[in-house]
This record gives C-alpha cells, sequence and structure tokens, in this order.
C-alpha cells in the first residue's frame, strides 16, 4: 500500500521535473528556422524560483534540446539541467553523484513526469508525481497526480504543496527579488 504523499513531502530537498509534458503543454510550434517554440507558465518559475532561494535544488531531465528553455530555466537559478537525455536514469545518476556530498538522498527527491520515459526515475524517486493529463501508466506509478495539466501550473501546485508543508512557502522580508 502507498504511504500518502503528503507525508512523504516532509522529507523532500529537492525537485527534478521534465519538461515537455510537465514544465510545457507538450505541444509546441515550429519557428522559421524549425526550431521549436515551447511556453513556460510564470507561476511555476515563480514556483521554481522561490524554491530555489529558500534552499532547494531544482533540475530538469529532458530528452529535448531546445537552448532557448534552457536559457529560461538559466535565468529562473537553475544550475542542474540535463538536456537530450536520452536514458533519463543515467541523468538521474549523475545529479545524485553531484549532491551526493549533501547527502542527498533518492528519498529526499521528487520526480515529476508525464510520459514513458519518466518510468524509470519516477520509480527512483521518493515522492513521484505526474501532472494530471500524463499518459496512463505513470499516472498509475504517481504517488501523487496533480490536478493540473502539463504547462498549466502542475509544477506550481507540487512545489507550493511541499514549501507550504515545511513552513516555507511565503517571502522573508530579507528575500529581494
Amino acid at each position: 500500500m502507498k504511504k500518502n504523499y503528503k507525508e512523504l513531502l516532509h522529507h523532500i530537498k529537492a525537485f527534478v521535473f521534465d519538461i515537455d509534458g510537465v514544465l510545457t503543454t507538450g505541444s509546441f510550434q515550429i519557428g522559421p528556422d524549425g526550431a521549436p517554440i515551447r511556453n513556460l507558465n510564470s507561476k511555476d518559475g515563480y514556483a521554481m524560483q522561490l524554491a530555489i532561494k529558500k534552499g532547494y535544488v531544482v533540475a530538469v531531465i529532458s530528452g529535448g534540446r531546445c537552448p532557448g528553455v534552457k536559457a529560461s530555466l538559466q535565468r529562473l537559478g537553475l544550475t542542474d539541467i540535463y538536456m537530450g537525455a536520452s536514458h533519463k536514469t543515467d541523468s538521474w545518476e549523475d545529479f545524485l553523484a553531484v549532491y551526493e556530498h549533501q547527502n542527498l538522498q533518492a528519498e529526499n527527491i521528487l520526480y515529476m513526469g508525464d510520459d514513458i520515459p519518466d518510468y524509470p526515475v519516477m520509480q527512483k524517486a521518493g515522492v513521484a508525481c505526474a501532472p494530471k493529463n500524463a499518459v496512463p501508466e505513470i499516472r498509475a506509478l504517481a504517488d501523487y497526480v496533480s490536478h493540473t495539466n502539463g504547462g498549466e501550473g502542475c509544477v506550481r501546485d507540487i512545489i507550493e504543496q511541499t514549501l507550504k508543508l515545511q513552513d516555507n512557502w511565503m517571502l522573508d522580508d530579507d528575500f529581494a527579488w
């Protein structure tokens, strides 16, 4: 029997997200140069930025290679950006190795994915999450399925729940944006 996901959120120190279908809707336009154009949700961005300012690690692991998305995520403060990950478990292991000295263990990491390539990583994460419109196999594996779709605030949803549960949601007076 699965534990209540809210109990698991008490132990979260890091968030790892897929991009397409989680941070974006999964659909994109093709620009004049043939490069895909994706939309990121500003509320997701705010939540990721706040989590970083509060001391959480926020990372992405994606099979995509969009330099514009990478640049946007870097502006939010993300430093652990794994793009072009054909085997996401390899990037997951690299991520764990980077934070091994800080005693960041798999059980302290929340992973949100939406499709089959995310399945192996979700099995390893302390908390596995999915957007509302994830494929059935991913929703079945998830400890928590957001009430919102990918690209429509599902990242904000789970970060906000975690930070509120850990009494870290609101800004302190000494934070400057």
